[in-house]
């Protein structure tokens, strides 16, 4: 129960990641505020998480002993945000982890100059400005008690580049640089901000995840095909679980990573290392 006496807030927590991470979490103890937009975003081509989904992710976690607080907003909404976060405090008190998590692959499938202003700027501000509206939230309080973890869900495109993604690409490198700023800002009053960096996680059923299949979407690559397609470009020959993801936030949100800050941890079976 690595996270016994915690209170952790996830953003993007109707599916995928974000389920995987707080169903970890509620396993280690923590109580979860989840956030999701449920409901989908013009611009985007696909289904975003909905309200049961979110739901669901919250009776997960309530079925491993965790207090769970679903709520809805949009993280390109200031004001949603801080009443979401007044309803946090509420309830809970203090939130000692903030999960930014919250993201979109797509618009995407076009060269830099094919893409249009409006899909940039929806780009930048769900998968960057998003994390940094919650960070200003949860920082002040934080940085007061003087303990606190805040954990960017990038992407190895935080790190590398890829063909007609680039204002994905550009939003996770500014997220990696988020964090390892942030992380300086905050060290005095040990309050600490990291990255990690997923490579291709499979879709899997459980959380109901579905980026890697919108990626390859984006890439014309069959839907039908597109595992074993990402899976050619694998070191370890295998794609990424959701729980290997959720398992890296838990150890960076505990106090076994006291002395992690600023960090960017690849989870990606050695993807970037080539």
């Amino acid at each position: 129960m690595r996270l016994s006496g915690t209170t952790a807030l996830i953003t993007g927590a109707a599916r995928g990641l974000g389920r995987a991470c707080a169903t970890a979490f509620a396993r280690e103890g923590a109580d979860l505020v989840l956030l999701d937009i449920c409901a989908d975003l013009p611009g985007v081509p696909y289904p975003l998480g909905t309200s049961g989904q979110l739901e669901h992710t919250a009776e997960l976690c309530r079925e491993h002993g965790a207090a769970a607080l679903a709520l809805t907003a949009d993280v390109r909404d200031a004001e949603a945000l801080e009443r979401a976060y007044a309803q946090a405090v509420d309830r809970f008190g203090t939130i000692d982890v903030l999960v930014n998590n919250a993201g979109i692959a797509a618009p995407s499938g076009k060269a830099a100059h094919e893409i249009a202003e409006a899909e940039w700027n929806l780009m930048l501000d769900v998968d960057l400005s998003g994390a940094w509206r919650m960070t200003r939230l949860v920082a002040g309080p934080m940085l007061e008690r003087r303990r606190g973890s805040i954990i960017n869900v990038a992407s190895t495109a935080g790190t590398v580049g890829y063909r007609h993604f680039a204002g994905y690409v550009a939003a996770k490198h500014g997220l990696v640089g988020l964090t390892k700023a942030a992380a300086l800002d905050f060290a005095p009053m040990k309050v600490r901000v990291n990255a990690i960096c997923p490579g291709s996680v499979r879709d899997d059923s459980t959380v109901e995840g579905r980026m890697l299949s919108e990626i390859a979407r984006s890439l014309e690559v069959p839907v039908a095909e597109h595992e074993a397609a990402f899976l050619q470009a694998q070191p370890m020959n295998a794609l990424i679980e959701p729980d290997d993801v959720a398992a890296a936030a838990v150890w960076l949100a505990g106090d076994d990573a006291l002395q992690v800050t600023g960090a960017v941890l690849t989870v990606d079976g050695g993807f970037t290392a080539r």
